[in-house]
Parts: structure tokens; C-alpha cells; sequence
């Protein structure tokens, strides 16, 4: 599985410049989370290694393509003062995007207004095969809250039944009502397509062959557990070993020039300092990254400024680091704890055909757990069980669950 490159899309709408109105949905979206440090609420993976393989033994876990786009979070909000429902898109360094032409409506009462829900995904940009036409799609695959609804501590398998059956269900709904909502909506919105982690091989012959877009690997996502802020040790991103990364800040640091070593001569080649992420605006000295004379010379003739920035870097056994691309979608570089686990996971890589070839002993154990919790599990459950959705199709939550939240007041336009 070779990485296949994306166009990375610039975010869409108006960035949100005003810091008190900034500061305001920081703490707001904090309190819906339930934290209070302020931090971007997303989750990280870590990289795979040989232990993986073993985890997806010993837990469910959900598999899908690691699209390579841009990290967003979507958040939609209620303003009471303007009576006005609000879109967002929230990027790592927590930039807010206003989104325009974005309706989202309750999903039993289709004539009021979604609000206070933040959805996890990635903004790509999709080529149409036949066309050439260039789609920007945001591909949702996870939900934190619902309407006010702290759905955090839910297993994935009842999170991403409320994204898709309270959120992507019901917008494509209005659609059908209002069909100019759709046409002049910035971006499409889908829900991420999802295996069963014994399923592996459906991605790679099935999922992938169909996409529009790049991709670079795989993720296995626990179906048991909560979702977690920060570095989810439950969450496994897989790269073919060749290919996983690092982001660091790159530092170039000039010779002195030759007549004034005093001052650094700005036309000789640099050496390329990696800078690891050591915690607020610390950084450490890593290791170099190897640059050519030619790569050098288009550096230059690029006009990009490379100093300063965070770069991913491969690990070329012959050359050592080599820049990938940039990560300006990124505030820092990797922290020195997540750099220790790629480079363990660089040594100790696992090819698809290690995990392709435990598909039959996942699915062995999957299928004796559900044994277990079928035995212990009160007969009406154990009914709807074994009436379950098959692997394409992820589970619903029985009965809907969930509580009807107060309907906010109605957007305008929604009732005509």
C-alpha cells in the first residue's frame, strides 16, 4: 500500500479574528467537552507497531483508510443574541473558520436548528475521475457532542451512529426540502465508510480503489472505548514502515560568511537543523535533515521560506531524514514523547501483510467475545444481536438513546 498524495485544501470561509469571540467558544466548547485547560479537545493516534496487532486481538476495534487532508473539527452553535445558527470549522492551532451556507436541523424536529455539536474530520479534496472536477468534502467519522450532548465517554459504535443518523441523515433530509441549501453549501458532508477490524483486506481491494482522493495508510479505531482528548494510545495510525513520519520545526543554520564571519553567509547551503518539541514553546535539537545541492537549489527557486516552519520528514535508510512536506496545519512539531514512538514504531514496523495475515485470529476472538456477551446479555438484547447490521454497516444504538434536548429558536429560512 503506497502512498498516494493529496492536494491539501485551504480551509474554507472567514477566519474568525476577534479574540474575546475566540476566547468565548474556546471555553464554551471546554465546558461542553468537559475540560477546562483549553486545549484543541481532538484525539491523536500513535503509530503501529507489532504490539498492535495483538491489541486488535484483545478489543474491537474499526478500520478505514488514512485520508490525507486537513484535521478539522466542525462545530455548530446557536447564537441566541444574532437568532442565527453558526458554523465553524476549528483547525489544529485552533483557528475558527466561519462557515456561510451551512444548515444543520434537529433530527426530530426538522424545522428548528442543530446547535452545540462538534464533529471530528477531515477536509479532502476529491477528483472527480470522469470529470477532473475538484470536490471539497469533509469526511466525519467521529462525534463529541450532539445538541448540548456530552457523548464522549460512549463507545465509538453509538458515537458514530449519532453523527450519522442525528446529523449526516437529517442534513441530507433538508437537502430533499430545500434543494438551493445543497448547491450552495462550501463543502459536502459524508460519514467516513467504516470496516470491522477483521475486514482489512475490504478497505485495501474495495474502499481504497474507490477514493478520490489521497491516502496514507490505515486507521484501527477501538469501537469499545471513549473517545479521549489528546494521544489516544487506542487509536493505531498504519504506515508501511518506509513511510512513517515525523514532524519537527526546521532551523537553517548558515555558515559565516567569508569576508565577515561575523554575520551568516546567506548564499551557501545551510545545515538543516530538526528541532523535537519539548512542551509550550520549547524546542530540543534531534538530528539533521539530509538536502542535496540540487534539492537545495529548488529550495531556493521555490521562494518558500523554510526556516522556522514544521515539516514532515520520512527515514530514508541510506540518506537519513528527508522532508516530505510542510505541516502548517500544525502549531508545533511532534512532542519528544510521540518522536520516541515512531522511531520505535520505524524499528519495529509491521508490513499489511503481518496485519492481513492475523485477519482470521481478530476475527476468531471478535466473534468469541460477542459469544460472551451474548450470554450474559438479557434475552430481548440477545435478540437484537443476532439482528444486528452486518460488518459494512456499523451498529446503531438500540433505541435511538439519547435525550431531546430543548428546541433552541427557529432559524430563519427553516420554516416557510
Amino acid at each position: 500500500m503506497s502512498h498516494t498524495p493529496s492536494i491539501i485544501p485551504d480551509i474554507p470561509g472567514v477566519q474568525l479574528q476577534d479574540r474575546d469571540t475566540r476566547q468565548f467558544l474556546n471555553q464554551h466548547i471546554g465546558n461542553l467537552c468537559g475540560l477546562r485547560d483549553g486545549r484543541f479537545p481532538g484525539s491523536q493516534p500513535v503509530s503501529f507497531t507489532t504490539r498492535s496487532v495483538e491489541l486488535l486481538e484483545k478489543m474491537d476495534f474499526w478500520v478505514c483508510e488514512k485520508t490525507d487532508g486537513v484535521r478539522v473539527l466542525l462545530f455548530i452553535v446557536f447564537n441566541q443574541q444574532s437568532g442565527s445558527q453558526e458554523v465553524y470549522l476549528i483547525d489544529r492551532k485552533q483557528r475558527y473558520f466561519a462557515m456561510e451556507d451551512l444548515h444543520f436541523a434537529h433530527w426530530e424536529r426538522e424545522n428548528d436548528p442543530l446547535t452545540d455539536t462538534l464533529l471530528d474530520g477531515e477536509l479532502v479534496i476529491d477528483i472527480d475521475p470522469r470529470t477532473g472536477q475538484h470536490i471539497l468534502r469533509y469526511y466525519a467519522f467521529d462525534c463529541l457532542v450532539i445538541n448540548g450532548e456530552n457523548i464522549m465517554k460512549k463507545p465509538l459504535v453509538k458515537r458514530f451512529a449519532r453523527l450519522r443518523d442525528w446529523v449526516v441523515k437529517p442534513m441530507n433530509k433538508s437537502f430533499q426540502r430545500f434543494p438551493e441549501w445543497k448547491e450552495q453549501a462550501p463543502f459536502e458532508i459524508v460519514d467516513k465508510k467504516q470496516e470491522l477490524s477483521y475486514y482489512t483486506s475490504r478497505v485495501l481491494d474495495v474502499h481504497v480503489p474507490q477514493l478520490m482522493h489521497g491516502h496514507d495508510g490505515l486507521i484501527f479505531t477501538c469501537a469499545e472505548s471513549e473517545y479521549l482528548p489528546g494521544t489516544d494510545e487506542r487509536i493505531l495510525k498504519w504506515k508501511p514502515p518506509s513511510e512513517n513520519s515525523v514532524d519537527f520545526k526546521l532551523e537553517l543554520r548558515f555558515p559565516p560568511a567569508p569576508n565577515n564571519p561575523s554575520e551568516p553567509d546567506f548564499c551557501a547551503k545551510p545545515v538543516f537543523i530538526l528541532n523535537q518539541w519539548a512542551g509550550g514553546e520549547d524546542y530540543e535539537f534531534f538530528d539533521e535533515m539530509d538536502v542535496g545541492d540540487a534539492e537545495w537549489e529548488q529550495m531556493k527557486e521555490s521562494g518558500e521560506e523554510f526556516d522556522g516552519r514544521v515539516v514532515e520528514v520520512t527515514w530514508d535508510q541510506d540518506r537519513g531524514w528527508k522532508m516530505f512536506r510542510f505541516r502548517d496545519d500544525k502549531p508545533h512539531g511532534n512532542h519528544k514523547s510521540t518522536v520516541g514512538k515512531v522511531l520505535v514504531s520505524i524499528a519495529d514496523g509491521v508490513e499489511i501483510a503481518d496485519v492481513l495475515g492475523r485477519q482470521d485470529a481478530i476475527r476468531a476472538a471478535w466473534k468469541e467475545r460477542d459469544a460472551r456477551r451474548n450470554s450474559r446479555a438479557p434475552p430481548e438484547q440477545q435478540r437484537q444481536q443476532q439482528q444486528r447490521p452486518s460488518a459494512s454497516a456499523p451498529v446503531p444504538p438500540p433505541g435511538g438513546g439519547g435525550r431531546p434536548a430543548a428546541g433552541p429558536p427557529v432559524v430563519a429560512g427553516l420554516r416557510r
